[in-house]
């Protein structure tokens, strides 16, 4: 049941992170959505939810590599 937990959460910011990348993609090649009204908006929304869905990503790993006490000297929590 912890697993599937686990990959719920990790499920969203993955697919928003994909959904970033898609947005930048067609903006590089010219394709406007229609909430849209400029295409370097659409890039900078894409590469925010690119970014966030990173972020999080990165930053459950992190964390849960650091309980497990799997991380390096210096990614451990100063105490």
């Amino acid at each position: 049941m912890a697993r599937l937990a686990a990959f719920i959460v990790l499920l969203v910011p993955g697919l928003m992170a994909a959904f970033g990348i898609k947005l930048m993609r067609d903006s590089l090649f010219g394709v406007l959505f229609s909430p849209f009204p400029f295409i370097w908006l659409q890039f900078l929304i894409g590469f925010l939810l690119f970014a966030a869905g990173l972020g999080f990503f990165a930053g459950f790993l992190l964390r849960r590599d650091r309980r497990k006490g799997r991380v390096q000297e210096k990614f451990q929590e100063k105490r």
